[in-house]
């Protein structure tokens, strides 16, 4: 018969999933400012005390790499692996937009660890104490177990009737969101929200994207917004042009032909200094999956700290969805749709996604659209 403690070191860690994470970490070290996992949540040894001599040094505001830890655990090496255990660390991990699920199957092990540690100490209390007053402890600390889920929302209104009491006792116009250039849509809109996730549906080649560059550059303009731009079908480049173009009234046709004037070289000198200074990121991966976006998404909330942000994709169904709905287009751009809802409000962005509608209405008798 296994020895419990032996079982529970056997089964009861993922050290797939913990040498995931502290790769990830090791890449991308901002985010253990945002982490939950503690030292006490990995397994003994050399996991427990890497994230121990990485979370020392974010404390103490040095930068995270392999130098800087192998020069924090001195002599000590070998208890965190060594440094060519680091370096494979790092050299394993293809992405660190699947941070959030590792972080959540290490919890999830630590919580069956502790449940199992609460059960075997109620079998031995239940040996000689009275089994009501047993029952209740073990009760109480299974409870407080589950509190440490990461959920901490307990649903009291009263911070938010204060913040919102605030809010509305100081004014802020007919603009309360993100500006959008369009003084007649602001009006009726009130501006962009974050939180919200706003889709713009139109068929192929009607001006989606020239409308939406047009918002993302009124709004990068201005110091306290910063925008994203996912753009699945074009690269950087192509949307750069359209943008200088736009923002030096520059003739398209003379960009893309290289053949500009003198009078429009001021113009487009003009236009690349100042997109130059905009708060604007552009992203250009074909092809990419909502995890990735989100992983962006939190790199820009750190780098615009105090700003507001809004996030433009190009366009919805160019986005891969999950294999497990390979065939059926419907539920993976509907899955798709629910993912970047709880992106814009757990990162607390505004989120506006571009659709593409079938041509197929155009043949039809009746012409409510359909996405294609």
């Amino acid at each position: 018969m296994i020895n419990m403690g032996v079982a529970e070191e056997i089964f009861l860690h993922n050290i797939e999933a913990e040498q995931f994470f502290l790769g990830i970490m090791l890449i991308e070290p901002d985010l253990l400012k945002d982490s939950k996992i503690k030292p006490h949540h990995l397994s003994a040894g050399k996991h427990y005390n890497l994230l121990w001599a990485m979370q020392d040094l974010d404390q103490k505001g040095i930068q995270i790499d392999v130098i800087s830890i192998l020069e924090r655990v001195g002599n000590k090496v070998e208890k965190i692996g060594g440094a060519t255990y680091l370096n494979e660390l790092k050299m394993s991990i293809p992405t660190t937009a699947n941070y959030g699920y590792y972080e959540k199957v290490i919890l999830e092990y630590w919580q069956k660890r502790e449940a199992i540690r609460v059960a075997n100490k109620i079998k031995e209390a239940a040996m000689g104490e009275e089994p009501t007053e047993v029952i209740q402890t073990g009760i109480n600390e299974l409870m407080k177990l589950e509190d440490t889920s990461g959920d901490e929302d307990d649903g009291t209104i009263q911070d938010d009737l204060v913040s919102l009491y605030l809010e509305l006792e100081t004014p802020k116009g007919d603009v309360t969101g993100i500006p959008t250039g369009y003084t007649e849509l602001d009006k009726m809109t009130s501006g962009l929200q974050k939180q919200d996730l706003i889709i713009i549906a139109a068929r192929p080649s009607v001006g989606k994207t020239a409308f939406c560059l047009n918002i993302a550059e009124a709004v990068a303009q201005q110091e306290q917004f910063a925008v994203g731009i996912f753009s699945l079908e074009m690269n950087r480049k192509q949307l750069l042009k359209r943008m200088i173009s736009s923002n030096g009234r520059v003739d398209s046709q003379s960009i893309r032909t290289g053949r500009i004037t003198g009078k429009d070289w001021s113009k487009l000198t003009y236009a690349v200094g100042d997109m130059g200074n905009m708060n604007l990121r552009i992203y250009d991966k074909p092809g990419i999956r909502v995890n990735e976006i989100w992983s962006k998404v939190r790199k820009m909330k750190r780098e615009f700290e105090g700003k507001d942000i809004l996030i433009i994709i190009d366009y919805l169904q160019l986005i891969s969805g999950n294999d497990k709905h390979r065939g059926n287009r419907t539920q993976e751009i509907s899955e798709i749709s629910r993912m970047l809802k709880h992106m814009a409000r757990e990162l607390d962005v505004c989120v506006i996604a571009l659709s593409q509608l079938s041509r197929a209405v155009e043949q039809r008798q009746d012409k409510p659209p359909n996405d294609e």
